[in-house]
């Protein structure tokens, strides 16, 4: 559960949420904070699950916007199943998963040193939920992937992004 509010500091009108809302729009004309009850979610500058994203878990976000250095405001957000199975991810140097490949079921604060890879294109994630980094050390901008296959991220909207890192998203973080 996560509570969307118009204005800084939880003040203004609000909308709460228990699963995905794709534009929010019609619920609120902007969001500058926000309290996750329970769960995890990311949520999204742009309607649709586009834009810029951030992961949130259970806490209170009054200014997220000076937090998160954004400009913009939440403008959609999907929440994140909890899940306890293993976790399992193939990493593809090219799109198209041509390259070099690697497969994952830990965390990876640098798929530069690990791997000596310095392009990641696309994926497959096989098992679990994952949020992919762009620089080392699980810093910089990020991205959600679910069970799926990833052909292309610059065709996904990424541009250029080169992941440098990324991390399981934990039973334990709910």
């Amino acid at each position: 559960q996560i509570i969307f509010y118009e204005d800084r500091n939880f003040q203004g009108r609000s909308y709460e949420s228990v699963g995905d809302c794709a534009d929010m729009s019609s619920y609120l004309s902007r969001c500058h904070s926000c309290r996750v009850e329970s769960g995890c979610f990311m949520v999204y500058d742009r309607t649709n699950y586009m834009g810029n994203q951030y992961f949130m878990r259970r806490g209170e976000y009054a200014d997220y916007m000076s937090m998160f250095g954004w400009n913009d405001c939440i403008r959609s957000c999907r929440m994140i199943p909890m899940y306890r199975g293993s976790y399992r991810i193939r990493i593809y140097e090219r799109e198209n998963f041509g390259g070099q490949m690697h497969e994952c079921m830990e965390d990876c604060e640098s798929i530069m040193d690990r791997y000596r890879m310095s392009n990641c294109m696309s994926c497959h994630v096989m098992d679990g939920h994952w949020l992919m980094h762009e620089q080392p050390h699980y810093r910089g901008r990020m991205w959600y992937f679910r069970p799926g296959e990833y052909r292309s991220f610059r065709e996904m909207g990424y541009g250029n992004i080169n992941f440098m890192s990324m991390r399981r998203i934990m039973d334990s973080w709910y």
